[in-house]
């Protein structure tokens, strides 16, 4: 049956960012052997994503062309905000609960992709709604940032479901939450 998914680059001490956003600790590893594979694997099987406006944001200032054309996104935020021409955006507010039907209809028989941050992520494991966690751990400390999921009690104990080495050291872990 189709979730929430997390699919996410996390440093080995557990941040998806710098606290000021910055992700050049991570993109210093593109292309590293099968990361291209594992993400259009990945890929093929979105039927929507969902963010936070920080992560909207990052979006905006750092990729030329909207990255998920065709796809319907879902962004949360306190913020007016405006979507790139032939993108498929809705923006709202509020819990992850009230949406969550309009997400799984929007992404059909596919999964929902829950791109970020962890501060959202976290919102929607600590409603019962996040099914599987998929990190790529990148062999960089930072000692601080933005956490991977920041969560407000923690887990039970999460099934592992798949791991794998990939070139430069980075390891991809695949959880499912129950």
């Amino acid at each position: 049956m189709p979730g929430f998914q997390y699919f996410v680059g996390s440093s080995l001490d557990g941040f998806i960012a710098t606290a000021d956003d910055r992700l050049d600790w991570l993109l210093q590893f593109d292309g590293f052997e099968g990361g291209e594979e594992s993400y259009n694997a990945f890929m093929a099987d979105v039927g929507a994503v969902v963010m936070g406006g920080e992560t909207y944001a990052w979006l905006r200032n750092h990729e030329s062309d909207w990255p998920y054309p065709g796809i319907p996104c879902w962004v949360f935020t306190h913020h007016e905000l405006a979507a790139p021409a032939g993108s498929d955006i809705t923006f709202v507010r509020g819990p992850v609960t009230e949406f969550a039907e309009d997400l799984r209809r929007d992404a059909g028989s596919r999964n929902v992709w829950v791109v970020g941050g962890g501060v959202l992520a976290a919102q929607f494991a600590d409603t019962g709604l996040l099914t599987e966690l998929i990190v790529s751990v990148v062999p960089v400390v930072l000692g601080s940032g933005k956490p991977l999921l920041p969560l407000a009690r923690p887990t039970a104990p999460l099934e592992l479901l798949g791991c794998r080495a990939m070139g430069r050291g980075v390891v991809e872990l695949r959880y499912r939450l129950g």
